[in-house]
């Protein structure tokens, strides 16, 4: 069975595809014109919420189900990616040990060693810790991409998502997430909105 065609226009792919500013599911779909002269229907949806993080203290910390607890809608997909942005410069998102909290004490103490206050930073007016929780959040980074199986993230045995803090007097942080993939209810309409659930920030 030999595809001869793909439609690939962008209004095709993604008609609407995110506003946002409100929390929506949006299922669309591509047709793929076959040799056969059959059109093959590839469902996609995308949801995406932004979200606070409650605030922490400086150091490294597992928020793996404090994130999943405000995204109950990834249930909803049997294969898809899950992609977590931070909305900040001061601090980051890695994915590592979730088991062993030494490990996380470990990766502050080597980081407060390879980024060390007192150095003669430029940068200097919101206190000692700031250019240095700049450095770390540039070293670890601001998003995290993960598989999704069968409505959960697919992650190792002993992964977890760490939100890493590197200032002493921290809020909270706001974090996006997005979700695009298949869902499990392949006979949803198109543009097809889930029940309304509100983000938890602005």
């Amino acid at each position: 069975f030999r595809l001869a065609k793909l439609l690939f226009a962008p209004s095709i792919l993604y008609p609407a595809l995110l506003n946002t500013s409100v929390t929506r599911l949006r299922r669309c779909s591509v047709n793929i014109m076959a040799s056969s002269n059959r059109g093959i229907q590839i469902g996609s949806a995308w949801f995406q919420r932004k979200m606070n993080l409650r605030p922490q203290h400086r150091g490294v910390h597992l928020v793996t189900e404090e994130i999943l607890r405000q995204m109950p809608e990834i249930c909803q997909f049997s294969v898809g990616l899950f992609h977590v942005q931070i909305l900040h410069t001061s601090a980051s998102l890695a994915l590592n040990e979730s088991w062993d909290p030494d490990v996380r004490d470990d990766m502050e103490m080597m980081l407060n060693k390879i980024v060390p206050e007192g150095l003669n930073y430029r940068h200097s007016c919101e206190g000692p810790d700031d250019m240095p929780a700049h450095v770390k959040a540039c070293f670890l980074g601001s998003s995290l991409t993960i598989p999704i199986t069968d409505g959960k993230l697919n992650l190792g045995t002993w992964q977890g998502i760490w939100l890493c803090e590197h200032r002493d007097q921290a809020g909270s942080r706001k974090v996006v997430v997005t979700i695009n993939g298949c869902l499990r209810d392949s006979s949803r309409s198109p543009l097809s909105p889930v029940s309304p659930m509100a983000s938890t920030s602005s």
